[in-house]
């Protein structure tokens, strides 16, 4: 992807959001986000869409079998969470002491 139509999301890894689409779907429950991949609009996110996966027994793991674990979601199921408004927030961008800065639509603080 070249950097001249490079996507900027609001969401980092290390955030809190709430899922709005989707079959885990709870828009009350924060979760945190794992990692983000720009390249691919997607977000993974701690206890969202657990798939399972049959691995060969290896050096790492001696026993094999069937793993659970997170796969990626689109950005676009998931929203921004703010503890003051108790929910999930919109996001505005602005500028302050050079920096960027995140503000919630709903309360007008920065997000941390």
């Amino acid at each position: 992807m070249s950097n001249r139509f490079k996507p900027k999301f609001n969401i980092k890894k290390g955030d809190t959001v709430v899922v709005i689409a989707g079959d885990d779907k709870d828009a009350k429950k924060p979760r945190k986000v794992l990692e983000v991949f720009p390249e691919k609009s997607r977000v993974l996110v701690e206890g969202v869409n657990i798939v399972t996966r049959h691995t060969k027994p290896s050096a790492r793991n001696t026993r094999g079998g069937i793993v659970k674990k997170e796969a990626a979601i689109h950005i676009s199921n998931v929203m921004l969470w703010d503890a003051k408004a108790g929910s999930g927030v919109k996001i505005k961008r602005s500028r302050e002491n050079g920096k960027l800065v995140r503000i919630s639509k709903e309360t007008g603080e920065a997000i941390k």
